[in-house]
Formats: C-alpha cells, structure tokens, sequence
C-alpha cells in the first residue's frame, strides 16, 4: 500500500475529440470514479492518431504519474493505431490472443454477421501485456506494467470503457496500489455567486487546518463547495472533516440545499418524496430537459408523472388550455402563459406541483422588449403560484442548461413555503 496519494493521468486519443466532433465525456467520467477510489487525478491531456503524438503524451505522463490510463484509438479501422503504437512502446510484439479470437468469432455468429479479417485482429495482442475483457464490444482492453508504472488502455466507446472499468480496471486497481482514501464533503447552495460566499467565508478559511482544502465549485444558478482531506498522515481526518463541514453548513445555513453532492433535480426529488407529492413539467423554450434532469435521479417514477413539451402555441392552446386570446395579448414568453401553462398542465396531468417554462433562446427570435435569453417560468400548486423572469446571457445550449436550473430552484422555493404553511 502507498502512503501517499497515487496520482493518475487520463490520456484520451482520437482525432474526432481535437476538432469538436465528439465530446470527451470520458474524461469526466472517469475522474469520478476514481476520486471515489482515492486516487488523484493529475493531469487530462488529448492527442489525435498520430503515433508520435501518443508516444509523446505516454513519456510525458509517467513522469508525472503512477498510473496512466488510457482511451479511444482500439477499434478495427485503420486509424486506430493505439494497440501498435504500445506494442512499440513497451517492446511488445503483437500475438494472437487464440481464446480471445474464438470468443470474437462467437461474438458475430451470434448476430448473424460475418467475421471480417480485421476484427479477428483485434484478437492480436502485445505479448507482454494483460487482456482485459469488453464485455460491450469487441476491443479487449490492456494492462502494462513498467518501472512501477501502470498504463491500461481501453475502448473510447462510454458503455464499453466505463463496464470495463467497473468490473475489471477498478478491482485491479484497489489490489495493485491500495491506494490511501482521501475524503469529501460536500454542501449544495443557491442564492448567492461564487465570488460574494467566498466573501462571507474569509473567516472560515482563515481556520481551516492546513490538510483541508476548499474548493469552490459553480453552475448555473447554484453552487456547490467541497472539503476535502488526505487521510494519510492525518489520523483524525474523518472527525475534523465532518466537523468543519458542520460549521461550513452553519454559516450558509440560509443558501443550503444539501450537505451531499447531489444534483438538484435529486433535491426537488427528496423534498416530492417527504412531501409525498407529485410533480409534472410543461417546458417550452427548455425542451424536455427539466424532465431530462428529474429523471435522471433514480426512483424518480415515484413523484414524477411527466411532462408536455409545448414548443408550439398550439400545444399551448390544445392541450394545457392556454386561451389564444390571452397569446394574443401576452405572447408566448410572459408571465401570464407560463402561469397557464403550469396550471393546465397540472390538471391534465393530475399532479400536487407544476413547473412550466417559456422564453427565447437565441442565437435569434428576440425583441427589444423581450431579447434572447429572457425567460418565464412558474411553479405551482394547487394553492400556491410562483412566477419569475431570469435573463440570461449565454449560447443557446447553455441557456437551455441555466434556464432548467433556475426553474428547479424556483420550484424549491416554492417547496419551502409549503413545508412552512404545514409547519
């Protein structure tokens, strides 16, 4: 076992990740997983398929890290080399893996589909590495050791890299380095930004003991700060930590939301769950992604009944009963449609709460009295309305991420004033 934090380097490899075309999320999925393990993440670097490119990456990051473990480039087409590129660099012939081309053979006879020469080629491996199994695709995986070093390549497909992880790198892991725990505590707040909470926790930082540290964390509309502590050479580090993260709670008491990291729609999800109430959406200019954001919380069928995505007025008029007159005179982005929205959805729908969205985007579509990223939204019940106008200032994807934010936090807030009418 190491007695210091073992720190880890992600190198993703692929073209399509340099010019934009695909989204790394494979970075951040990972890092996750292995803040969950203890290990810490040191560097994220990108290269394209150019072999001298990798090459250089891999000599770079062993200087700065135990571990460096590796995506993407494993596929059977002629532009994924990484599988070449380690055999050179770890002086490892490539082999073929005989059990590993049966089961690649079973792999497409299974479906139907013919074995082609260049996928039983995935089937040859470096000699001298440790074939990890896909148990998603066809790309085994690949395990080094050198001077103390751990490399390990996988596929860039998520679903495949992250079941490989789970079931075969993680445990692997665990058992190679041991590696010390380091420890989390997180609060979950909304009112005020990032730069007036530092304000107010100058002092709480100046006490702070020197092996924790403060990281302040924002999104749209919320903010999330996290303590965290190495608990090798720091005996106490679970009783200091939670003490510190109880005083941190005290002094933001009137911004918090939760003392774990958990998103907001997991929030609105637990105060739904100890109000036993439900809840649906009527979304217009955010698209379904409020309903994106409940359901992503597990459980969340049993306090959420769904929602109307209204982009249209018709749908508007037709279905949540919408007045065109009240169109007419209002227009679609006002307070008095959101309103409606939210009360004709509640009733179709049949749910305690309602919270509805309208507004304009962008990058095009506003008006001098309504410019691109005004939004309405409302949240209601069945005794209870709350309307409110947000203007915003990003592109249009991250409008549509701020403005579903603000709408949760709205409905919050309308969930403390029926927690307090019941108190």
């Amino acid at each position: 076992m190491t007695n210091h934090p073992v720190n880890c380097s992600i190198l993703t490899i692929g073209d399509e990740l340099l010019i934009g075309q695909t989204l790394d999320t494979n970075s951040a999925w990972m890092a996750r997983q292995l803040n969950l393990e203890g290990i810490w993440l040191k560097r994220r670097i990108s290269v394209g398929d150019d072999a001298a490119a990798i090459t250089a990456a891999l000599d770079q990051e062993r200087e700065y890290s135990d571990l460096i473990l590796i995506t993407g480039g494993l596929g059977p087409t002629s532009d994924d080399i990484t599988k070449e590129v380690l055999s050179h660099y770890f002086s490892s012939p490539l082999e073929v893996n005989l059990p590993l081309r049966q089961k690649l053979r079973e792999y497409f006879e299974r479906r139907g589909l013919p074995v082609l020469a260049s996928n039983l080629r995935q089937a040859d491996l470096p000699r001298d590495c440790l074939a990890i199994s896909n148990e998603r695709g066809t790309a085994p995986g690949m395990w080094f050791e050198r001077e103390g070093k751990v490399f390990v390549s996988m596929p860039g497909v998520p679903a495949e890299m992250e079941a490989m992880m789970i079931r075969e790198v993680l445990p692997r892991l665990r058992k190679r380095f041991g590696a010390p725990e380091i420890l989390h505590r997180t609060i979950l707040t909304a009112g005020q930004g990032e730069s007036f909470v530092a304000n107010r926790l100058e002092g709480f930082e100046k006490q702070l003991p020197p092996q924790i540290k403060l990281a302040y964390l924002p999104s749209f509309g919320y903010l999330k700060l996290r303590l965290t502590a190495f608990s090798p050479g720091f005996p106490d580090a679970f009783r200091v930590l939670e003490e510190q993260a109880n005083l941190l709670a005290r002094e933001l008491s009137d911004l918090l939301l939760a003392r774990e990291d958990i998103s907001i729609g997991a929030v609105a999800g637990r105060l739904l769950l100890g109000l036993n109430a439900t809840l649906s959406t009527a979304e217009s200019c955010t698209g379904g992604q409020i309903a994106n954001l409940i359901t992503q919380v597990p459980g969340s069928s049993a306090y959420y009944r769904g929602s109307v995505v209204a982009y249209h007025d018709q749908i508007k008029t037709s279905l949540l009963g919408v007045y065109p007159e009240l169109l007419a005179a209002h227009g679609a982005v006002s307070p008095e449609t959101v309103d409606a929205m939210a009360r004709g959805t509640r009733q179709l729908l049949g749910t305690d709460y309602c919270l509805a969205t309208s507004g304009i985007m962008g990058p095009d579509g506003g008006t001098p009295e309504k410019p691109v990223g005004t939004v309405w939204m409302a949240a209601c019940s069945g005794t209870q309305y709350l309307t409110r106008k947000i203007q915003l200032r990003f592109d249009r994807e991250h409008n549509i991420q701020a403005a579903s934010n603000q709408a949760l936090l709205l409905l919050l807030e309308l969930f403390r004033g029926a927690r307090g009418a019941k108190g």
